[in-house]
């Protein structure tokens, strides 16, 4: 099979980012933007990442989808819809980090990702450097926002971080970002990044 039918083949089947799993509409406005750092988070973790969209849906139904309602909610109404979506291992702490993340984003940036993207003006190291002042977010963490937000911030495109690059060379495909971006032509970028990871991802 050529390496442009592989990549047709696994779009087909995992040409999805995780945020429009999540149901996140992705937009460049503070709300979605906010609901994106949250599922990065979870994402993040050592857990399945049907488990982590699942929690992020569940605190989404809990109408924590804004910084200003997750850091208002208690402890334990986080913790309550974290094991909502099957998120208990790490539920405790990650309740604790999403609380005081939310307060940074208030007190930092007045809730609002786009001053952030602002602050770092085009320099990817500077906006993952600013995304892992949150807590719980890590370079993980980081690389998962910034590959699913560039199609909104386009200044971050085309991003395909390690794990996209590890799905790549497991499919056979070009493991550089210049050769599967050439590969891919007018593809969005996050839904290859996305398909990649789960490429990288996917034990069958």
């Amino acid at each position: 099979m050529s390496a442009r039918r592989t990549l047709e083949e696994l779009l087909e089947r995992h040409g999805t980012t995780y945020a429009t799993e999540a149901g996140i509409r992705l937009r460049d406005t503070p709300q979605p933007l906010y609901q994106l750092l949250v599922l990065s988070h979870l994402l993040s973790a050592r857990i399945r990442a049907q488990v982590a969209v699942a929690s992020a849906q569940a605190l989404f139904s809990h109408r924590l989808r804004t910084p200003r309602r997750m850091a208002d909610a208690t402890w334990q109404e986080r913790v309550d819809a974290l094991g909502e979506g099957g998120y208990r291992r790490y539920d405790e702490r990650t309740a604790t980090q999403l609380g005081d993340g939310a307060q940074l984003l208030l007190d930092e940036y007045g809730g609002d990702l786009r001053r952030l993207r602002r602050k770092a003006d085009g320099d990817m190291e500077a906006l993952r450097s600013g995304l892992r002042r949150f807590p719980g977010i890590g370079p993980a963490g980081a690389d998962i926002f910034v590959r699913e937000v560039q199609t909104v911030w386009p200044e971050a495109s085309p991003y395909l971080d390690a794990k996209a690059l590890q799905g790549a060379e497991r499919l056979g495909l070009p493991s550089t970002p210049d050769g599967i971006v050439r590969l891919a032509k007018d593809e969005d970028p996050a839904v290859l990044a996305a398909a990649l990871v789960r490429g990288a991802l996917d034990k069958g």
